[in-house]
């Protein structure tokens, strides 16, 4: 284990990373095994982290940046090599980063791995980089430019590299893609106006032996839960094993036949899961809600050529005090939760709502006698949308999210 440590340290001296220290503060190194058999070094910076003050700054929300590249046709990929490195430690904080080894005390010249405010830091140096150049976006590291013609893309490739440039960063070759119809981006393939689940990352899926521990069922269901929005009754299925995470401290899980039905019918689904579109900020959106006596579920979709395709799936279970709820008031609920669910892609435009509970459609044009249906319908004045009463033999598909959810 020494040897590891001297190779890491010495590699990050030359590299100019760190540089010998005779700070007051000295936090902890840490070896974590990789999948390969190697190990991976680590600062243990928990306790620095606890007397850190916060910084706020926003880091991009995944559903904002899916509605900003909808209607991208070619797409580039970008990645900073190693990029919290690429951002120099003020002199006067440098001690506060010291770690400890058996060879002595280092500290670091460059904003390390593990700091708490790291993320918040680079995404606002990003977000300060690209100010300015149409069809970019990114969420930390990563660098996504879309445009609906191979003009403007050329434009916008060649001042994201002009102010990286500029900014003395570089970026890693072999993780760098330009002029693709779709990409991998934050887990999903985009283009071509669908969403899919990453293939690679279904393929470990896939391939995830039976859990034995309860950290390896929540290292799976970390996993297959990304991609909850592609499996609509996803709470129902894998309820036995999430289950198994809770209760005693033991790491140990009695596994049975209901676990390893929900283990094998999650692959299954997500080795199937649906294409979801990618929103078309041009046509309307079409939000279907219901509800049951245990929960509560919505499909967010539009309509091409007389036929309509989802866009998102969202359900979640009733707490206590909604299970009391009248069925008005579990309806409307639903609708609310769900309009606020989908607010970034919902909010300044019009949209559709449908609800099978017909007494709601009167919701914004009469007086409304029940204080906490009329508090939520107060709740939707910021939104423009008109709302239509279907069947529920129409409207089977929120029916099913509201009896299986999240």
């Amino acid at each position: 284990m020494r040897k590891v440590v001297t190779e890491e340290v010495q590699t990050m001296l030359k590299m100019g990373i760190v540089e010998r220290s005779s700070s007051p503060y000295a936090s902890p190194i840490v070896l974590v095994r990789k999948r390969d058999g190697t190990n991976r070094f680590c600062v243990d910076f928990r306790k620095l982290n606890k007397v850190t003050m916060y910084d706020p700054e926003p880091i991009p929300n995944q559903e904002e940046l899916m509605v900003k590249i909808s209607k991208g046709r070619f797409f580039s990929k970008l990645d900073l090599t190693k990029g919290y490195w690429q951002i120099p430690v003020a002199k006067t904080d440098r001690p506060k980063t010291a770690f400890v080894t058996h060879d002595g005390l280092y500290q670091f010249k460059v904003m390390p791995f593990g700091i708490i405010n790291a993320s918040a830091v680079f995404t606002r140096m990003m977000r300060r980089l690209l100010e300015g150049i149409p069809n970019v976006v990114n969420y930390i590291d990563d660098v996504l430019i879309y445009t609906e013609n191979w003009g403007d893309h050329l434009s916008a490739v060649e001042g994201v590299l002009d102010r990286i440039r500029r900014a003395g960063l570089t970026v890693r070759p072999t993780k760098c893609f330009f002029g693709y119809a779709s990409l991998d981006f934050l887990g999903h393939l985009v283009g071509e106006g669908v969403l899919k689940p990453q293939p690679d990352k279904v393929e470990k899926v896939m391939n995830t032996s039976t859990p034995r521990t309860k950290k390896d069922v929540r290292s799976f269901m970390g996993l297959v839960g990304y991609y909850r929005r592609f499996i609509s009754n996803f709470a129902a299925i894998s309820a036995p094993l999430t289950d198994l995470t809770k209760g005693s401290k033991s790491n140990k899980v009695e596994w049975g036949e209901a676990q390893e039905i929900a283990f094998k019918t999650l692959k299954s689904r997500l080795a199937s899961a649906p294409i979801l579109k990618l929103p078309d900020l041009s046509k309307c959106f079409i939000l279907c809600t219901d509800a049951s006596d245990i929960g509560i579920g919505a499909i967010l979709m539009q309509e091409e050529s007389g036929e309509r395709f989802p866009i998102c799936y969202a359900s979640r279970k009733l707490q206590p005090r909604e299970v009391k709820y009248s069925t008005i008031e579990k309806e409307c609920l639903a609708l609310v939760w769900a309009v606020e669910k989908f607010h970034v892609y919902l909010y300044g435009v019009e949209f559709l709502l449908e609800t099978d509970h017909q007494p709601l459609t009167y919701m914004t044009c009469t007086k409304i006698k029940n204080n906490r249906v009329l508090r939520w319908a107060l709740s939707l004045q910021p939104y423009s949308f008109v709302i239509k009463a279907v069947k529920g033999s129409e409207n089977h598909g929120a029916d099913f999210l509201s009896r299986c959810p999240e």
